[in-house]
């Protein structure tokens, strides 16, 4: 089964991590446990992006390096725009990591 867990890199996927570990230096869960969650988080985030992330942005900028390897494209850009419906900002650099976001056959 293929999970991506580009989300765990988040801030509310790394505060989770953290107070996971803290649980179990206080002996609160096992290893184990924490496994679980991060593997239940990865899901849930995943599920809850593509039924509810419906907004659109689009962005222009150089490209500085792109690299697609095991189904995932990484770009490096440089003066980059973003703008969605409402606003716009710019980013002097940006990492964008993308992968393909359908469920392998057979997978629920």
């Amino acid at each position: 089964m293929t999970i991506w867990q580009f989300y765990r890199n988040t801030t509310v996927g790394q505060c989770l991590d953290d107070s996971l570990d803290e649980m179990i230096q206080n002996q609160q869960i096992t290893p184990l446990a924490k496994q679980q969650v991060l593997t239940h988080f990865d899901k849930a985030m995943s599920t809850t992006l593509s039924q509810r992330g419906k907004n659109k942005v689009t962005f222009k900028g150089c490209i500085k390096m792109y690299r697609y390897c095991d189904n995932v494209w990484t770009f490096i850009m440089t003066n980059t725009e973003f703008r969605d419906t409402n606003d716009g900002f710019h980013a002097d650099i940006v990492k964008i990591v993308a992968c393909d976001g359908t469920k392998p056959p057979g997978e629920k």
